[in-house]
């Protein structure tokens, strides 16, 4: 069967979780065997960057990524098979919903900009709303990460027959000492740290993150915030306010950040609303205590492995992270329950679960 994948995403400013996890998704569904896959992309003179590069062959329409996003999702042209040539089935890995001859799975990874618009630009708000209309039409399978976008489709009006949930993975490696202790410092990490990792952006709830860690701080502990900046988001009076004490260290790649999270002695992520909330597996992969959101999709991912919190309720963020950091044997059984947890998670039976959709897609087309 061959499957045209939409790949753009990894050429975005900020990747983000949905680069992330097409290609570690592409990765798996490679070595299956089964699949003949191809991404496709606008044109673009360079390749990604290496932690977002695709692991397929990608075919690139003759035009730049705005005119291909406004094409696509307004004039429905190009179609996909202009640049791949014939395939069985086209997938939507981002919202950006491609035209195509060929049955279309789309992945809707949350509808967090229904409930809160305001935390999103008007471009960002007018791409994701057309997208979403466009897959309730046009997909055959709407594939959800989690079952709280499962839900959110269902009540966006996506007939829940046409609904497939799909966990995504997580991929982590060895690390020695020696290796975790030189990434340390390289970004210049001397003192037991509170990590927090994920992109600058209103969902994520730094501002209570800050005010969290800025009730429990001491001078031996800092803060470190791994990620880039993203949109519609000034932390500048919350970083004033922990001078000396918070670390914002951009983009880290992905190699690094696998330190970072083994180094922590807790990871705070208590984000308003997810698709599914990758930070906080890989976290548990690491064996690190974890304190994140009740009510979400991070609370599917984390189960009983973590400390769940009311992500409004500040007094709540920095009580939880105070106990991890009070409580060595708390923090050792969280991190031993989250290793458990995070190994039912994996790429493989994401792939295996995505092929079956592909293979439900391609028969419904036929």
């Amino acid at each position: 069967m061959r499957v045209a994948v939409t790949v753009e995403q990894s050429w975005h400013v900020v990747p983000g979780g949905i680069a992330t996890s097409t290609v570690e998704l592409l990765r798996a569904l490679g070595r299956r065997g089964d699949l003949d896959l191809v991404g496709v992309s606008a044109r673009h003179r360079e390749p990604p960057p290496e932690a977002f590069r695709p692991p397929v062959p990608v075919r690139q329409l003759p035009v730049p990524r705005r005119v291909l996003y406004e094409a696509w999702q307004w004039l429905r042209h190009p179609v996909v098979e202009r640049a791949t040539g014939p395939v069985d089935v086209v997938h939507d890995a981002g919202y950006v919903v491609p035209p195509s001859n060929a049955p279309l799975v789309a992945t809707v990874h949350d509808l967090f900009f229904l409930d809160y618009p305001g935390h999103y630009t008007w471009h960002s708000r007018a791409v994701l709303r057309r997208g979403l209309d466009l897959a309730r039409r046009h997909a055959r399978f709407v594939i959800c990460p989690s079952r709280a976008t499962m839900d959110a489709c269902r009540a966006a009006g996506i007939d829940p027959e046409r609904l497939r949930v799909v966990p995504w993975g997580v991929r982590t490696r060895a690390l020695g000492e020696f290796e975790a202790a030189e990434v340390r410092r390289h970004y210049a990490i001397e003192r037991p740290y509170v990590l927090f990792c994920g992109t600058q952006e209103p969902r994520k709830n730094l501002p209570r993150v800050l005010e969290a860690f800025r009730r429990v701080a001491h001078p031996d502990l800092e803060l470190v915030l791994a990620g880039p900046p993203g949109w519609k988001e000034d932390l500048s009076d919350g970083m004033a306010s922990l001078e000396g004490l918070v670390r914002p260290l951009g983009f880290v790649p992905p190699d690094d950040l696998g330190a970072l999270y083994a180094g922590a002695s807790v990871v705070a992520y208590p984000s308003l609303g997810e698709g599914f909330g990758l930070p906080v597996l890989e976290a548990m992969a690491h064996g690190v205590p974890v304190v994140t959101s009740a009510g979400t999709a991070t609370e599917e991912v984390a189960g009983d492995a973590a400390l769940l919190v009311d992500p409004i309720d500040t007094d709540a963020i920095a009580g939880a992270i105070e106990r991890v950091l009070n409580d060595p044997d708390l923090a050792e059984s969280l991190g031993a329950a989250g290793k458990v947890r995070a190994a039912s998670f994996s790429w493989d039976r994401s792939a295996e679960l995505v092929a079956a959709v592909y293979a439900e897609a391609a028969e419904a087309g036929t």
